[in-house]
């Protein structure tokens, strides 16, 4: 695929928008490059990573083996990815601790936008695919409403946690920050990369590689063989997470953390006219729409020819 420097800066730009979107617990990446248009490659990308790529390497030279890896894709995506987790990562920590209403309507809009063009996609609805949507939702409503663990820092640990997360990651719908709070490992990253603990974020990079490697090949299968009813259960997934991105919740539970903080353990969404304070209804209307208007320009982009 032929692209010139512009094609590469958006694609750049998707990146910067799929790794705020990670570094926000409820939040997929996943979903920003399927509204984007750079799903699928992406995948297809990723799966094609193998042993295969040496010999290419070995015996064409490096610009076949680059060819072969979609490096200039990857490089410029995980540009953008890299660069925005990392600082999004700060700035969604005290957002959602500081402003959680109006960080969670930005997103609310956004996943509800991203709901319509991801069904959208499905070619032929029959009941395989209404069963699949429905799995699909239950299935991401019941993870919303698991408790967290306690933080655990444990290498091994580190490891199958980063190669769960990436798996949600790169699923529309499931957040893989969501999944790293409820291992227990959220905030062992969130601290590993605010303290620079190389050790720790290579641990956790390398389960990720592994597991980024392993699960896109199976999500390559699916959209090959099974490409409605993958749909469905992916646009069941976005649907499902909108209970934990409602930006009015009540706490149920609390538990207390390694500083001696209490933080919330179990929320259940509420009306905003039963919220336990200002509920912001105003300015939440306001940036649920313009979260559902951030789709709209991100799909607009992403159905541009590359």
């Amino acid at each position: 695929m032929q692209r010139r420097f512009l094609d590469y800066f958006i694609l750049s730009l998707k990146g910067i928008a799929m790794g705020a979107a990670d570094a926000v617990p409820g939040v997929s990446g996943g979903t920003i490059a399927f509204i984007s248009g750079i799903y699928e490659e992406l995948i297809t990308t990723i799966s094609n990573v193998n042993l295969s790529l040496i010999t290419t390497l070995r015996k064409e030279g490096f610009k076949a083996f680059w060819n072969q890896l979609n490096g200039n894709f990857l490089v410029a995506l995980l540009t953008g990815i890299v660069i925005s987790f990392v600082s999004f990562m700060r700035l969604a920590k005290y957002l959602i601790e500081n402003h959680p209403i109006l960080i969670w309507s930005f997103f609310f809009g956004l996943i509800v936008a991203s709901i319509f063009f991801v069904g959208k996609q499905i070619q032929k609805w029959n009941l395989a695919v209404i069963i699949s949507l429905i799995a699909g939702a239950l299935i991401a409503y019941y993870i919303t409403t698991l408790p967290s663990m306690a933080n655990n820092d444990n290498p091994l640990f580190l490891f199958f946690a980063g190669a769960i997360a990436i798996c949600a990651m790169i699923l529309p719908g499931i957040s893989g920050s969501f999944i790293l709070v409820i291992l227990g490992a959220y905030k062992t990253l969130s601290d590993a990369l605010h303290d620079f603990d190389i050790k720790k974020i290579l641990i956790f990079a390398v389960g990720a590689v592994v597991g980024l490697l392993s699960f896109s090949r199976v999500l390559k299968w699916l959209f090959k063989n099974y490409h409605n009813i993958t749909l469905a259960i992916l646009t069941g997934f976005i649907f499902g997470s909108l209970n934990k991105i409602w930006p009015w919740k009540k706490v149920l539970t609390w538990r207390t953390n390694s500083k001696g903080e209490q933080i919330p353990l179990l929320e259940e969404s509420i009306s905003p006219f039963n919220f336990d304070g200002d509920p912001k209804l105003a300015i939440a209307i306001v940036l649920m729409i313009v979260g559902f208007s951030t789709i709209f320009i991100l799909e607009k982009l992403g159905s541009k020819k590359q």
